[in-house]
């Protein structure tokens, strides 16, 4: 049957309608998850039309799938960095949700202090457990929207839950009915769909998901969780590990609009934001992220890294304000004690400082040469050099300027004394034979030592 599709508004054929493959025993993809070995990655040469949305955003997991990975937050933490990451998104949205638990005292108190500040983006949701008691205890709190997690391999099916294909499904599609008796919508996490039969149980599972959100009136949000890491970006990659593979299905096999589709990832294969981006090349609005990519394992999305794939594929950053990437990693690091590697993208302390030697020299005459963008402009942190064999005095004094961020006032010229001192302490290293450069950490310790304290390092 032939029918003009609402995507393309070309006439198709009628997508097939898959139905459920209740097998009597898991397909775990041996072939291309022998566990004992690394992974495979198999073609099937099957490509699928790359097709953004119109509109595309960010949704923030950190203080759900980053909170589980680090010493839970305070309160008064979590109502800070909610404030920043509404600052961060901007006046339109483009971080457009952040997700929070509502079981403990805390949790509910952290949650409605976030709603006292009336602030439209980004809005809260919740992730529950999916009961009756939890939908209640939701709408409760005038949430809108809530995760629940609805495993979709059969490594979560049948060795996890020890039930079959269908009894899983059913059991899915009654807390889903549940949500919506409730009045809630509900956001269903698709946790492992990188290791999922996709046309066997995925798709047929949507579709059933999609038929009770038409027949309640309430919408449905689906998340694709590559829960290891197992999403793959290339074109022509064979499911269950092809990312535009599983974005293009949900939408032509499925129906789920790009606006109710979103990605999560984690990072365990390096592939996290060149998966969330082939997300949003494939059709899917929204890709969750957690603020310095701080979650289960290997982590989640970087936050601040789709921040600028968003600017790069859009051309505008859309009122995002950047320099508050930095006022996080800075809250991150003397608020909360978290420790940034110092060569994280964007956030660490030597994500654009250059070692070698003929790289400074070139910086220092013009910083566009070895800078990857205005750092000082967009991040408030300008591009600075490490110390070493042949640091002279103006480079020592711009490194104390850049590096504690000295505002005019403050900053020293090659003349003051401790910069000189400190370049002594620098010759003389190398007069006894030292042949590495010199760490941050390192320089930053002789210099507390020869200025008592003058600086402190943000």
């Amino acid at each position: 049957m032939l029918e003009i599709s609402d995507k393309t508004n070309l006439l198709e054929q009628k997508s097939y309608k898959y139905s459920l493959q209740d097998v009597a025993e898991p397909n775990l993809y041996r072939d291309v998850y022998p566990y004992e070995e690394v992974p495979r990655i198999a073609f099937n040469h099957r490509r699928v039309p790359i097709g953004m949305p119109e509109d595309i955003w960010i949704t923030d997991t950190s203080f759900r799938d980053g909170q589980q990975s680090v010493e839970p937050y305070t309160v008064d933490q979590i109502v800070h960095l909610y404030k920043l990451l509404s600052k961060l998104g901007g006046p339109y949205g483009i971080i457009r949700q952040t997700e929070m638990f509502v079981y403990s005292k805390k949790d509910r108190e952290a949650v409605e202090k976030c709603q006292e500040l009336g602030l439209r983006f980004p809005e809260i949701t919740t992730w529950i457990r999916a009961s009756r008691e939890d939908f209640k205890l939701v709408k409760d709190l005038g949430i809108r929207e809530t995760g629940i997690l609805v495993s979709c391999s059969d490594y979560h099916i049948f060795k996890k839950m020890k039930m079959t294909r269908r009894e899983c499904m059913e059991h899915y599609l009654a807390a889903v009915s549940d949500a919506f008796e409730a009045g809630v919508m509900p956001r269903c996490h698709l946790e492992d769909i990188t290791r999922a039969d996709f046309y066997g149980f995925v798709v047929p599972f949507v579709n059933e998901l999609m038929k009770l959100s038409a027949d309640a009136g309430i919408p449905v949000r689906i998340r694709a969780c590559d829960t290891m890491g197992y999403g793959v970006p290339y074109p022509e990659v064979a499911i269950p590990r092809s990312v535009p593979g599983i974005i293009y299905g949900l939408q032509h096999y499925s129906d789920v609009p790009s606006e109710m589709l979103e990605w999560h990832g984690h990072n365990d294969f390096y592939k996290a934001v060149t998966n969330a981006s082939t997300a949003w090349l494939y059709g899917a609005s929204g890709v969750n992220c957690s603020m310095l990519g701080i979650g289960e394992r290997t982590g989640n999305v970087p936050l601040e890294a789709m921040v600028f794939e968003y600017a790069g594929l859009r051309g505008s950053l859309d009122g995002m304000d950047t320099t508050v990437i930095t006022e996080i990693a800075d809250y991150f690091k003397n608020e909360i004690g978290y420790k940034i590697p110092p060569m994280t993208p964007f956030v660490g302390s030597s994500f654009n400082m250059t070692r070698a030697g003929i790289h400074a020299d070139g910086l220092l005459k013009d910083e566009e040469i070895y800078n990857i963008f205005d750092t000082k402009k967009l991040l408030g942190r300008a591009a600075t050099v490490i110390l070493g064999k042949t640091s002279g005095l103006a480079g020592i004094a711009y490194w104390i300027n850049e590096t504690y961020r000295l505002s005019e006032s403050e900053q020293v010229d090659k003349h003051d004394p401790v910069v000189v001192a400190l370049k002594d302490w620098i010759d003389k290293e190398y007069e006894d034979g030292r042949q590495t450069s010199l760490s941050t950490a390192e320089v930053e310790t002789k210099l507390e030592e020869l200025s008592r304290g003058r600086f402190k390092r943000l």
